[in-house]
């Protein structure tokens, strides 16, 4: 079984701006800057024959390439119930036309449809009982955080490996944009 999800990379120039923002929240397990990214779908676990026929199917995906802009921080739930501290994206119909085609690609391949609307973000950190006053503090002192615009050209099919510490990604196949 592999575990997959389908996601944008980003240059290490921007892995770094994201990862520099990362600090001053107890409680918060922060990404690794090599494990930044954008998910368009997580897939979860998959027999390797049906990941050959995601790859052919991703493969087959045509979209334009496009400029894609990183605008601002919030975070998911509220108050000690907070989440996921992330950083935005700035509307762009070139990112969710991708993502729709995606989600259809992976539909036809078997694969349940994804039930969550797409809301795209990079995920900072991860948060376990945060102080809210912290959390806001960050999002105060953040929340004027933009990057780019950069050129998104191409998508990557990944593996998660899960362990004891992070997350484990592996690039299994780069799919370029026209």
């Amino acid at each position: 079984m592999l575990r997959l999800f389908v996601a944008l990379d980003f240059p290490e120039d921007i892995r770094q701006r994201l990862a520099g923002l990362g600090g001053g929240v107890p409680g918060a397990r922060w990404t690794e800057a090599d494990n930044l990214h954008l998910t368009l779908r997580f897939i979860g676990e998959v027999p390797e024959d049906q990941a050959a026929e995601i790859d052919e199917a991703l493969a087959g995906i045509t979209a334009p390439a496009f400029d894609l802009v990183l605008d601002g921080v919030g975070v998911f739930g509220n108050g000690r119930n907070a989440r996921v501290l992330w950083a935005g994206v700035e509307r762009s119909d070139a990112l969710s036309h991708l993502q729709a085609k995606v989600e259809s690609a992976l539909v036809r391949c078997g694969l349940p449809a994804e039930e969550r609307k797409f809301s795209p973000h990079i995920t900072l950190a991860r948060l376990k009982d945060a102080p809210k006053d912290r959390v806001g503090r960050f999002i105060e002192e953040r929340g004027l955080f933009r990057a780019g615009p950069m050129r998104i050209d191409h998508f990557t099919l990944y593996r998660s490996q899960l362990g004891k510490g992070a997350a484990v990604y592996e690039a299994l196949r780069e799919y370029p944009l026209n």
